[in-house]
């Protein structure tokens, strides 16, 4: 018997029909042999590629796994020719042709090449309409029908609130909304780090240390940041007397000790503190030693201060041609100019002014507070009036200080005791200073 051609080889043109297969199609049957006996025609279905057997590149496959479904074949329905022998012999043949198109289909597997990237997301981030824990907040939650208010400041306001039973509240009196108001313009914010205020006269008894007191004790009271005090007088300074509280310790040992300061606690040892919080750096007791506090000295001690106070007053000596007054300037934001009730008082402040603005302050002028000092009891000998016209027409603002006998004895002050209108003048000084800061901070 002549040998059956092979069909499957390369070279389609040397297949022979035997009037089984039309056409072979691409399929491979060189291993398919013919053998003795009747011929029957099989129809064997293969699976088909879909797009839902497309395999994601995240899939990790075993090197057996096979995916016959992924190789590409030419036909959805392949006629096999087969002898009449025992099935085991269809078996193999199919197997065969599987096997073939397993191996294709391996080689075609992409390795991974794509990581998952694990990011932290809000709730919100992921399904619309879901909230996260930071939207229950207390003015959403809370109804203001039952919630529950603070006690209303005012005499007759918290009798009917009492009266009442605590259910009729009536809200503070005016001028307790007056105080809470004020209290939140001097505690507000202060950004770009520590602010320098020198206070300057070029006369002295016009009440110098005393506004440095007044206004450091406001801002310590109302405030939640740290307020210190400088005394920078060459001579023999007070500002420490004005608290009734020493640490033994003065600008001198601040200087020295400034390579070994590394914390508060290292400052909180140099520095008095009064009842306000208010820290002050007393000036040498000795003015022979005084003297040599310089303005490096200064710049020694503002360095320290700037990383552990937000507001820095300095009590300045009289005069400002002395070298620690360069120091000073050179580092102002701001500047309080103290002024007395006198002729001769009010004429010397209105030429520092000038002073400043002819030596390159023109800005800090223009932005200063004058502080009207009164310093003796009873009438003014001159118009106040006036003497607050002429300064508002130079600075940002002036301030009027009343007589205190509280001041006046030259003890220690203690805030509380003083008489409301000085302390309210004080407060009014404190807010003024820093809404001066922030808008400075804001252009």
């Amino acid at each position: 018997m002549t040998p059956p051609a092979t069909s499957g080889s390369e070279n389609g043109s040397d297949d022979v029909d035997l009037g089984v297969l039309e056409t072979t199609g691409g399929i491979d049957t060189t291993r398919i042999g013919i053998v003795d006996g009747v011929t029957a025609q099989v129809d064997v279905t293969l699976p088909t590629a879909t797009d839902e057997d497309d395999l994601d590149d995240d899939v990790v496959l075993d090197d057996d796994a096979t995916f016959a479904a992924d190789a590409v074949v030419d036909a959805d329905l392949v006629t096999v020719t087969e002898t009449a022998a025992p099935a085991s012999a269809t078996a193999a043949a199919a197997a065969s042709a599987g096997s073939a198109l397993d191996v294709e289909a391996h080689e075609r597997l992409r390795p991974r090449t794509s990581e998952i990237t694990l990011q932290s997301r809000r709730l919100g981030d992921f399904e619309a309409g879901r909230e996260s824990s930071d939207l229950l907040t207390a003015d959403r939650l809370l109804d203001p029908a039952h919630a529950v208010r603070p006690e209303p400041e005012g005499a007759w306001r918290h009798l009917v609130y009492t009266l009442s039973g605590r259910r009729l509240n009536l809200g503070d009196s005016k001028r307790a909304r007056a105080r809470k108001e004020l209290d939140r313009r001097i505690a507000a914010p202060l950004h770009g780090g520590a602010k320098f205020v020198p206070v300057l006269s070029r006369k002295g008894g016009v009440g110098k240390t005393t506004v440095t007191t007044l206004l450091g004790m406001a801002l310590a009271d109302a405030r939640e940041d740290r307020v210190i005090a400088v005394d920078a007088n060459p001579d023999r300074g007070t500002l420490a007397d004005r608290i009734g509280r020493t640490s033994g310790k003065t600008v001198r040992d601040l200087v020295r000790a400034q390579a070994d300061v590394r914390g508060f606690n290292d400052i909180s040892d140099i520095v008095a503190r009064d009842h306000t919080r208010l820290d002050i750096l007393a000036s040498d007791t000795d003015p022979h030693v005084s003297e040599a506090f310089s303005d490096d000295d200064y710049r020694s001690v503002a360095e320290v201060a700037a990383h552990f106070y937000s507001v820095v007053l300095t009590d300045t000596g009289t005069g400002i041609v002395h070298s620690v007054m360069g120091a000073t300037l050179e580092r102002a934001d701001d500047i309080v100019v103290v002024a007395g009730l006198s002729v001769d008082e009010a004429r010397l402040a209105s030429e520092t002014l000038t002073w400043l603005e002819t030596n390159g302050f023109a800005d800090l002028v223009r932005r200063a507070v004058v502080v009207l000092n009164t310093a003796r009891p009873g009438a003014a000998l001159v118009r106040a009036e006036e003497l607050e016209a002429h300064f508002a027409s130079r600075v940002r603002t002036v301030v009027r200080v009343p007589y205190d006998p509280h001041i006046a004895s030259g003890s220690a002050i203690t805030f509380r005791d003083l008489q409301p209108e000085t302390r309210e003048a004080a407060r009014q000084l404190a807010a003024t200073l820093v809404e001066g800061l922030r808008q400075q901070a804001a252009a």
